[in-house]
């Protein structure tokens, strides 16, 4: 299947449930059960920094950096109906963003060597082209420049939970295009990379990787009782994880 297919599946799935997506996995959080910015300090101050964040969606990230102080916002989206959401919500809120529609992975005007943060909060994952949506990250930053990303961990892709034990249904090295069910009858296409995917197209684009994080919330790794198949997987194996690299 060609990229440029997969992007008008993905965008029309965008564009017709954005407002379903409104304000769902933004920072604080960086994804399902998983521990929050509040908590990590990846970003440290933000005050007077430009940042742009890579599928901005509703722009509840963006806001998040306004609040703190963040001297520039831009964001990046493939669907028109976030960045309408995202600029609605924004302006409720007297803040200003510079807004692009594009798919990550194409050239779109945004400035070279410019940026003190890219970031990416649970949609860096949608890319179908990893190597060369990191070379363009690294060439939006300034040298030293941080890249931080969420996303979802490949082992929750790969397990189910039958009763209290784990069974694999997919194989770990399995980095192939399937059709993802979302809430509803819907779909749109997505796939699975390792870790080792993500950790060597860091190193091509010239990032050194500061910290990496896949560790489930406290208040789910303390849930007592009887608790869902959900909760009991998220005790045994991260739903998610966060990336932070500097460029060199």
């Amino acid at each position: 299947m060609s990229d440029k297919t997969i992007h008008e599946i993905n965008r029309t799935y965008w564009n017709t449930y954005a407002d379903d997506w409104f304000g769902v996995t933004a920072l604080p959080q960086y994804g399902p059960s998983f521990v929050t910015e509040e908590e990590l300090n990846l970003f440290g101050d933000v005050r007077e920094a430009k940042l742009l964040e890579i599928g901005c969606g509703s722009g509840h990230s963006l806001k998040y950096h306004a609040d703190n102080g963040a001297a520039e916002l831009w964001g990046l989206d493939m669907s028109s109906k976030q960045l309408e959401n995202a600029n609605n919500y924004l302006r409720e809120n007297n803040y200003a963003a510079k807004l692009i529609c594009s798919p990550m992975e194409e050239e779109c005007g945004i400035p070279k060597n410019y940026f003190d943060f890219v970031y990416s909060i649970y949609a860096i994952g949608w890319t179908t082209d990893l190597e060369n949506t990191f070379m363009k990250i690294a060439a939006y930053l300034k040298k030293g420049g941080v890249f931080i990303f969420s996303w979802k961990h490949p082992l929750n892709n790969c397990v189910t939970i039958d009763e209290d034990k784990l069974l694999f249904e997919k194989s770990y090295f399995d980095e192939a295009w399937f059709t993802q069910p979302m809430p509803g009858e819907n779909k749109a296409l997505l796939c699975s990379r390792k870790i080792s995917t993500y950790i060597n197209a860091l190193s091509k684009a010239g990032f050194i990787i500061e910290e990496m994080v896949e560790q489930t919330d406290s208040k789910t790794l303390n849930e007592a009782g009887e608790v869902s198949d959900r909760i009991k997987k998220a005790k045994m194996l991260p739903f998610s994880f966060v990336f932070k690299a500097r460029k060199l």
